[in-house]
């Protein structure tokens, strides 16, 4: 019985399979004959008259192999076996472009090259803009303590400002004018006489100094007044009107000036541990009459300072010494009077760099209470970074008028000189604004 279910069941099991074989192979015939009448409707549409005639496509596999077996072997000798990219596609662009421009190849690989570098030295970077920092840091503290030292040394004169000429350049076509007055005066009042008047030029065209004497008793055209001694324009009016009147006299530009009385002459001299000259016995006589009346003057004990008569040849002055020898007029006159004045001055000249840096103090204490100007604190800043290169031009002396160019005279009973006024301003135009390319 149980024999009898098995083979019932194995004969419905072979009858079930076969009713599917049937029925898919029923759906593949229904599926070739859907094909093929969706073929003879698509060809015969291209037969018929402005349709295309085509061929049905049929595929050839071993023609497909052998032409696999060709591309895979020219890939393998070209060297691109394994690429799968269209030669349209970015990376095939970059690489012909780079074929047709190997030069932009080259610029990107020294880009590469540079930046590696910087990534392989990021330390020694560091290092260099540490260094530039500390660099810049002294050079502005450096900075910082000039502008101070200027501010503290400049705060010590007295500053007089001079409406006029309070916007006029301290500059004029390469030459700055100051007038040095010396009055003789107890403290820095105008009440005194000037005593001396040197304009000191600075030409940095022909990297001269000049120091022009001008000589008191040249008579002039005073704005403002009748025509008087030089010297008296500074009585009538002070340092304004003095440079006012060489400014018309002479035709030059002279818009800053610097004042200094005996006492700060003296003190001057001092602080550079005194100067070196050459006297004669009859020039030291006249050194202590001129002692005796300065020392009258600063409450002094009758006889300090004075000297040997019998002493003549190189004599080492000191302040008050030098002065009285820089005041004598007795011997040559006026003229001998301004070159001593300006022998001084180019002694004490020589000797200030060494005494800025040994006895800074006593040239600041004994000379700037003693000292007035209209000279600015920024002028006075911008004029301390050429006193270095100041050294090294030559000096020249001399006076006006120059010889040959005056006549002594007498007029409304004063002994004066009569100038020619136009020679002198040829001199001045030649020399002093001279740009030092004719020599």
């Amino acid at each position: 019985m149980r024999r009898e279910n098995e083979d019932y069941s194995e004969d419905s099991h072979y009858s079930d399979r076969r009713k599917e074989s049937l029925r898919e192979i029923q759906e593949m015939e229904q599926i070739e004959k859907g094909l093929e009448d969706f073929l003879k409707q698509e060809l015969g549409g291209m037969n018929e008259p402005g349709g295309i005639k085509t061929q049905p496509q049929t595929f050839d596999l071993k023609a497909e192999r052998e032409e696999d077996y060709v591309t895979t072997s020219e890939k393998r000798n070209a060297g691109e076996y394994g690429c799968e990219e269209d030669w349209d596609s970015p990376r095939r662009r970059t690489t012909a472009s780079r074929e047709k421009n190997p030069k932009s190849v080259n610029v990107r690989q020294e880009k590469k090259k540079s930046r590696r570098n910087q990534k392989r030295h990021p330390k020694r970077r560091s290092k260099f803009k540490s260094f530039l920092a500390v660099v810049l840091i002294l050079v502005l503290l450096a900075a910082a303590l000039h502008y101070y030292l200027v501010g503290l040394i400049y705060n010590k004169m007295n500053y007089e400002y001079i409406e006029a000429v309070a916007s006029e350049a301290i500059r004029d076509e390469g030459v700055i004018n100051i007038l040095l007055i010396g009055n003789d005066s107890r403290d820095n009042s105008e009440d005194g006489r000037s005593d001396a008047m040197i304009l000191l030029s600075i030409n940095s065209k022909s990297k001269k100094i000049y120091m022009t004497s001008l000589l008191r008793d040249m008579y002039v055209d005073i704005p403002g007044y009748d025509g008087n001694r030089l010297n008296a324009a500074y009585a009538y009016g002070g340092a304004e009107l003095l440079m006012e009147t060489v400014e018309q006299n002479f035709n030059i530009e002279v818009n800053r000036y610097i004042q200094v009385n005996f006492e700060a002459f003296a003190n001057l001299v001092d602080a550079v541990g005194g100067v070196e000259l050459e006297l004669s016995s009859e020039e030291v006589e006249y050194v202590n009459a001129y002692l005796w009346e300065y020392n009258i003057l600063l409450d002094r004990p009758e006889g300090t300072d004075y000297m040997d008569t019998s002493l003549s040849g190189i004599i080492h002055l000191n302040g008050p010494q030098a002065l009285a020898y820089s005041r004598n007029r007795y011997i040559g006159t006026d003229f001998g009077r301004t070159e001593r004045q300006r022998k001084v001055l180019s002694a004490v000249i020589n000797k200030l760099p060494a005494a800025i840096l040994t006895n800074p103090k006593g040239l600041i204490d004994g000379l700037l209470p003693n000292l007035t100007t209209n000279l600015t604190q920024k002028e006075c800043y911008q004029l301390s970074f050429i006193v270095l290169r100041l050294l090294s031009y030559d000096i020249i002396q001399g006076s006006i008028p120059l010889e040959g160019t005056y006549t002594d005279a007498t007029i409304r009973g004063m002994a004066v000189l009569e100038v020619d006024f136009d020679a002198n301003r040829q001199y001045i135009l030649e020399n002093i604004y001279s740009d030092g390319l004719e020599e």
